[in-house]
Formats: C-alpha cells, sequence, structure tokens
C-alpha cells in the first residue's frame, strides 16, 4: 500500500506535514491556521475525513499556531509530551494524549514514533510514520544531528528534512549576533551543509524523495539548497517545502524497480500530484 505525503507549509511562518494511506492520515505539526489548512488540503485532493490525529514536535508557535481550532472542530487526539502541553497555550487538553519517546502510535495501518532531538524547546521531537515496509521521516527545527536522527533517517524511504540556512548567508546577513548564535549553535536549526552530510553519509539506497524543509527566508535560497543537494541525489528526487503554499502529494511506493526504470519511477512518484478525495 503506498503512502502519500505533502507539506501543507514549512518554514518560520508555520509549519505542517501530511502522511498518509489510503484510509487513514495523520498531520504533524499544525501552525498554519485551520481554514489554511483546509484550503491547502482541499487543492491537493486530500481529505481531512481521513486525518485521525495531529503530533507536535514542539511548542513553538509556527508549530502549533492552528493547533486549537483544528483539533476541536474535527474532534483530533493531539500527540504532545506532557512538557509540551503546558507550554502550548490554546491547546484542548481534553483531546491530548501523552506521547513517550520510541513508544509506538498506532492509527490504522500507520505506525508513529516520536524520539528526541537537539531543540531550543521544552521536549522536542521527531518523528518517524510507518506503512508496512514504508517508513517517512518529519525531521526539523534540529540544532545538530543526534543518534537518533541518524538512526532514523537510514531506515527512511522518504524525509522531510530541515535545511534552514546557508553558512555564508548567514554570516553576511541583517541577523543579530545573538540570533545567529542561537540558531546555529547547537539546539537551533541544521544547515545546508549539515543536511547535506546527513543526506550523503546516511541516505539508504532505497530514499526515493527528500523535501528540504524550514527554509530560512533571509538566510537561504531554494535554488542555492536544490542546487547542493541535487549533485549529490542519484535517483533519489529532491524538492523544496515552500514557506507560502502547499507542495505536490508525493507517492511513496517502494516497489522493486530495475536499475533502468528508475527515471521512469522518479516522474511517476515523484511529480505526480496525486488526488485521494
Amino acid at each position: 500500500m503506498p503512502v502519500f505525503i505533502a507539506s501543507l507549509n514549512s518554514g518560520s511562518n508555520g509549519n505542517c506535514y501530511y502522511v498518509g494511506n489510503e484510509r487513514e492520515a495523520v498531520l504533524v505539526d499544525a501552525g498554519i491556521s485551520c481554514r489554511e489548512t483546509e484550503k491547502r488540503m482541499a487543492r491537493l485532493g486530500l481529505s481531512m475525513q481521513k486525518v485521525k490525529a495531529i503530533f507536535i514536535s514542539h511548542e513553538h508557535t509556527d508549530h502549533i499556531k492552528g493547533l486549537g481550532v483544528l483539533a476541536r472542530k474535527y474532534r483530533l487526539p493531539v500527540y504532545v509530551t506532557d512538557g509540551t502541553v503546558h507550554h502550548c497555550g490554546d491547546v484542548p487538553k481534553e483531546l491530548c494524549i501523552p506521547l513517550k519517546s520510541y513508544l509506538a502510535v498506532k492509527i490504522g495501518n500507520l505506525e508513529i514514533i516520536g524520539f528526541p532531538k537537539h531543540h531550543d524547546a521544552v521536549e522536542p521531537h521527531s518523528f518517524m510514520v510507518t506503512n508496512g515496509d514504508i517508513r517517512i521521516g518529519v525531521f526539523t527545527d534540529i540544532g545538530a544531528p543526534c543518534e537518533h536522527l541518524i538512526r532514523h533517517f537510514a531506515q527512511c524511504h522518504a524525509v522531510f528534512l530541515e535545511a534552514n540556512y546557508d553558512e555564508e548567508m548567514m554570516e553576511q546577513g541583517r541577523y543579530p549576533y545573538f540570533l545567529k548564535r542561537r540558531i546555529r549553535g547547537g539546539k537551533g536549526h541544521l544547515s545546508n551543509k549539515q543536511a547535506l552530510d546527513i543526506f550523503i553519509e546516511h541516505k539508504p539506497s532505497y530514499m526515493s524523495h527528500v523535501l528540504l524543509a524550514h527554509l530560512s527566508k533571509d538566510n537561504n535560497c531554494p535554488e542555492l539548497a536544490l542546487k547542493m543537494f541535487t549533485g549529490h541525489a542519484g535517483d533519489t528526487h529532491i524538492s523544496v517545502a515552500s514557506r507560502y503554499e502547499e507542495s505536490p502529494v508525493f507517492v511513496i511506493d517502494p516497489l522493486p524497480v530495475a536499475p533502468g526504470d528508475s527515471q521512469m519511477l522518479n516522474q511517476i512518484t515523484g511529480q505526480f500530484q496525486f488526488a485521494i478525495g
């Protein structure tokens, strides 16, 4: 059974990622408004009725801004750590379910595991979503690679991977020193180079898609990040998750493919906007 993934928005102005199969789906973070979430999913042909839960990575506003309205309207369980929920503000406590590191959550045929990451939040977590033999990683807001990240990255068929800033653009940019220090200080965000190093050193041969995520508006450039990765991509389809609009829906289906068929597979599964109403 294939898995369908999409970024509904990715950046400091809001983050929300969709992962689902033909019957059920989950959202990782809810950082855009309920109305905008609905509009973007509708444009992609995705149904909110298939969304069965929301998983929250941490309490920063760009990850929870739309959580209260969205969860209440659709009566969605919210998986969030105990420490995080107390810093979330408008969150429906009656819908919250404690998220425990490495304790798998079953949502239909989906299995979701959260695990710790380096970020300046209370109890920040990354996620891996598994459907049968297919594994999807949501790895953003990471200050530095750690063993948790590397171990899960090396298992994934597709990932949302943070590539927040270009080191030279950051150094020459207008941000004050304290903010630059926060971003690159080990509990902020990954640079293009850090993300690329993870990709080169730990990418499994079967990884079909990478969506570069959470790009800085001021300290990065989508074309620059894409160019850095493309030269090392091989058969992996690389794209950038926009901070202004939804991505296409990517179809992740790890069927065996002969080497000569890899280009055709990328065209079919990497660029086909698949509607599952």
